[in-house]
This record gives C-alpha cells, sequence and structure tokens, in this order.
C-alpha cells in the first residue's frame, strides 16, 4: 500500500502541487510515463503488475530511476496510477434503457475484455480499491447498469453495491480459471498422447457417469474445458440467481 494517500489520490485526479513543493522536471508527461508502465505490465501477463518496478521503468524510458521519483513517488503509487489508467481506457457500452439483463451482461462481458487485454487486472486486490478517476467512473457506469433490477427488486444501496460485486468476482474468477490454461497446452495433442492408458483404467462399470459425461464434454469440446462456453453458461445462471432478487 502506498505510504501516503494523499499524494497518490492528488496523482491520480491530476491535482496540482501547492506552489513550493517540487514537481515533475521537464522532458517527460505523467500520462507517457503510465503508459510505458502499462505496456511493461501487460508483457509481464498476469504477474505483469507484480514484477513492475521503477527501476524497469526506467530502463524502459531510457531515464535514470532518480528522474523518474519526480513524476512518481515510488512503486505503489506506480501500480495505482497503471490500474486506473487500465479502468479508464476500457470500452463501456451505452445500455440506457436496455433490460437489466442486457446491461448486466454488457457490464460483464467489458470486465472479460479488460481482463484479457491486460491480464493482470485479475489479480488487482478489489478489497483496496484505487479510488481514482478510472476507478470511479467504471463504478459510476456499472452501478448504473443496475437501475432497473434495483427498482424492480428493491434494492438500497449497499445491496446494490453487493450485487456488483458478485457479478464481479464471477467475472474476475472466470478470468483468472482461463488464464491457467491460455497456453492451449490441454488440447487434442494433450488427451491423445493420455488415451491409451486411459482407455485401460477407466472403467464404465466402475465410473459410469465420469466416463459417459467427461467423453461427451471432450468430444464437444476438444478439450476438457471450453473457456467461452463455461463463460456463457456461468454468467447465465450468475443473471439467473440476481433474477430471484425480484420475486
Amino acid at each position: 500500500m502506498a505510504d501516503d494517500p494523499a499524494r497518490t489520490l492528488a496523482l491520480l485526479w491530476r491535482v496540482e502541487q501547492p506552489a513550493g513543493t517540487r514537481g515533475p522536471r521537464r522532458g517527460l508527461v505523467l500520462d507517457d510515463v503510465v503508459a510505458h508502465a502499462t505496456a511493461l505490465a501487460d508483457a509481464g501477463g498476469a504477474d505483469g503488475l507484480a514484477g513492475l518496478t521503477v527501476r524497469a521503468l526506467a530502463k524502459d524510458l531510457g531515464v535514470a530511476p532518480m528522474t523518474l521519483y519526480t513524476y512518481v513517488p515510488g512503486r505503489d503509487d506506480l501500480a495505482d496510477l497503471v490500474v486506473d489508467a487500465a479502468y479508464a481506457a476500457m470500452a463501456r457500452r451505452d445500455t440506457t434503457g436496455r433490460p437489466w439483463r442486457e446491461r448486466l451482461t454488457a457490464v460483464a462481458e467489458e470486465n472479460r475484455a479488460l481482463h484479457r487485454d491486460h491480464p493482470w487486472t485479475a489479480r488487482v486486490d478489489p478489497g483496496r480499491p484505487v479510488l481514482g478517476p478510472g476507478e470511479t467512473a467504471k463504478y459510476e457506469h456499472e452501478l448504473a447498469a443496475f437501475d432497473e433490477l434495483a427498482e424492480s427488486a428493491g434494492l438500497d444501496d449497499v445491496d446494490r453495491d453487493a450485487a456488483l460485486t458478485f457479478l464481479l468476482d464471477v467475472t474476475r474468477a472466470a478470468a483468472l480459471v482461463e488464464q491457467q490454461s491460455a497456453d492451449g497446452s490441454h488440447g487434442a495433442a494433450w488427451w491423445a498422447a493420455r488415451a491409451p492408458v486411459l482407455a485401460q483404467v477407466l472403467d464404465p462399470g466402475r465410473y459410469p457417469r465420469a466416463v459417459r459425461v467427461g467423453a461427451a464434454a471432450g468430444a464437444a469440446q476438444d478439450s476438457a474445458r471450453d473457456p467461452d462456453r463455461a463463460w456463457r453458461f456461468g454468467l447465465a445462471r450468475a443473471l439467473d440467481g440476481l433474477a430471484a432478487l425480484i420475486s
């Protein structure tokens, strides 16, 4: 956690520093620094943000690390800026006036796209919001998607927030599972290498459901798991669960 929350928030919201305090030197623009840091984090995959350092960023920019400290006081401040920038840049559909399921589906799909574009966002601690303009705009947009559901179900503000948290947690969990098999190493070739032994040991009489259902799912998906199918099925069931609030 950053050691000076007020300083970090001032950076996030681009609040001008009081006269007499040290500000950034000429030569770099903070938004450009954040863009380079985001690219470095993306290059690191799911663990990219955890591995992001001021020293590595300085090397990428071709400046001395001490130069960057006049823009971003520390590594935690840098991480917050990168997270908020990703939230600010993510696509947001205008679903005003659309049915609530369509609006919530859009929110979930937008966050799934965010986690695919920036895998490290799925590992950002949701209990420690950065509270910047990007995250605030994201939160406002997503809460608005719940207007119709909240009115129909009589949700108060706390339950509306809980419903959004549930939807985002479902999306984040799906993203994390997808990242674990993102290299495609468990496809047809992986199963073909194991098929001869499995044919000997998997007795349909002893494991009737496992053999029958596993074979059907594997044939349909060409793998033990199809991330897109699992996502569609899971999201639909999550929305069904929220629909129960109305009745």
